[in-house]
């Protein structure tokens, strides 16, 4: 077998014969193909491709069939090909190497080596779902899980930006987890945590000496994440003198411990989060602009929990869960519970979610919590506590926060998605039919309700 086993789909038998020609002298085995649909595809445990090679004028269904194929595997074959923007949308879900328009099979062999490397860092990753990867299915969160997965493989800086509480960290290390590094380190750091004068030592490390108190060496977070990855967050708290020793250290990759001269490798993948608004603080001077495009190379965005309320039950039961295997207390909600914490506005996100439901948990243990045992912030108006409350295996649901759960049940995720509904329509009658409005009153973006309202087919005026 040659040194790589690419297969090559092409619209044309004679082009792919002519790329197999040229690749041939590269020492690389070419498999041909002229339909996505007619491909042979191997087990996973006998995948032998080391990449996928795209011809020019593969049609756009052919590509989203073999991108769709690929990813059925649980490490999605890298794909080669010139990266045109068309390309690159429907192949945006899995890795991608480009090369320049025209290039022939010469300049491919460095992009092949790197396919061949990737499918071996990547295979070993096992194919599950993390324990850190974010709870529910609603456009946003799901749009988070694909940009997960394309930048897990890759040793790019990732920026995940969005409200405190909405699992920034939970998404770190989930990248963390699904990349090559993952049997490093994963180490975090709260740079807002730290005074500014002890944060270089903390990321540096600092020799014996090197200041008063200073009476033995100490390794830092960067040597303490060595082969792993460095998670940086809330960097937008960072002072601006250490911004700038950062910069140094992932443009060079060296850095020195506080007190000495030796040059220390960096062999870490940075991630850094923030809920602070970069771009004011680039306007303010706050932030250094060239930090900021070194680490947004690759952002990634956390919805706040308001704008993806139809996730609720999931997390819930996820989080309810979780508890339980933590103190052993059993706690269920009932539909009017449920029904009640969707109408909040959760300005505190998931973190907050969980932290009431941990204390439900200790209030009620093995009870079944109704809309009117919640603490009176989550409270719908007008409800008052039981006298006493049966336990209950019944699981999380939803409906009116003054109805009970119907004795055989309902489907809590389509009343959410009427409840949701509602609202909306509510919404865009107050502000007249208007979207930037609308979001107002609903506390969100305007984007996410104009997704919403394509979502259900809703109209409105836009505005």
């Amino acid at each position: 077998m040659g040194q790589h086993t690419v297969l090559m789909l092409a619209p044309e038998v004679a082009q792919a014969r002519r790329w197999a020609h040229e690749l041939s002298a590269l020492d690389c085995e070419v498999e041909i193909a002229v339909a996505a649909t007619a491909i042979d595809w191997p087990a996973p445990e006998s995948l032998h491709w080391d990449a996928i090679l795209v011809g020019d004028g593969v049609p756009d269904d052919e590509l989203a069939t073999l991108a769709e194929r690929s990813k059925a595997y649980a490490s999605p074959l890298p794909f080669l090909c010139a990266g045109s923007a068309r390309e690159r949308t429907l192949l945006r879900d899995v890795p991608l190497l480009t090369f320049t328009d025209g290039a022939h099979a010469g300049g491919l062999q460095g992009l092949l080596r790197k396919a061949a490397s990737l499918r071996v860092r990547t295979h070993s990753v096992p194919p599950l779902l993390s324990m850190f990867r974010p709870s529910g299915e609603s456009p946003s969160i799901r749009a988070v899980h694909r940009l997960v997965e394309q930048v897990a493989p890759y040793d790019t800086n990732v920026l995940i930006l969005g409200e405190s509480g909405t699992g920034k960290e939970m998404v770190a290390r989930h990248i963390h987890e699904r990349s090559a590094r993952a049997g490093g380190a994963f180490v975090p750091v709260n740079c807002g945590a730290i005074p500014g004068e002890l944060l270089e030592s903390e990321l540096f490390g600092h020799d014996k000496g090197a200041f008063t108190g200073a009476i033995n060496a100490r390794q830092g977070r960067f040597e303490i994440a060595d082969g792993g990855t460095l998670f940086l967050d809330e960097i937008g708290d960072m002072a601006p003198q250490m911004q700038v020793k950062l910069l140094r250290v992932l443009q060079e990759r060296t850095f020195e411990r506080v007190g000495s001269n030796q040059t220390r490798t960096a062999n870490v993948r940075v991630i850094a989060a923030t809920h602070r608004d970069l771009d004011a603080a680039l306007l303010a001077a706050q932030f250094r602009e060239d930090l900021y495009y070194r680490l947004a190379v690759f952002p990634i965005q956390m919805p706040a929990l308001r704008h993806r309320l139809e996730d609720l039950p999931e997390l819930c039961n996820h989080l309810l869960n979780r508890i339980e295997r933590m103190t052993g207390a059993r706690v269920r909600l009932t539909a009017g519970a449920l029904s009640a914490l969707a109408r909040c506005p959760w300005p505190g996100n998931v973190r907050e979610l969980a932290n009431l439901l941990e204390r439900l948990a200790i209030l009620h243990p093995g009870a079944t919590v109704d809309a009117r045992d919640l603490p009176e912030k989550y409270r719908p108006a007008g409800s008052e506590r039981p006298i006493a409350m049966a336990p209950s295996a019944v699981a999380a649901g939803a409906g009116a926060p003054a109805e009970a759960l119907p004795c055989d049940g309902f489907d809590l995720k389509d009343h959410l998605v009427r409840l949701e509904q509602r609202y909306i329509r509510e919404a865009l009658d107050r502000a007249d039919g208007t979207i930037a409005g609308a979001a107002r009153l609903l506390g969100m973006q305007r984007t996410t309700l104009v997704e919403k309202l394509r979502k259900y087919r809703l109209t409105a005026d836009v505005a």
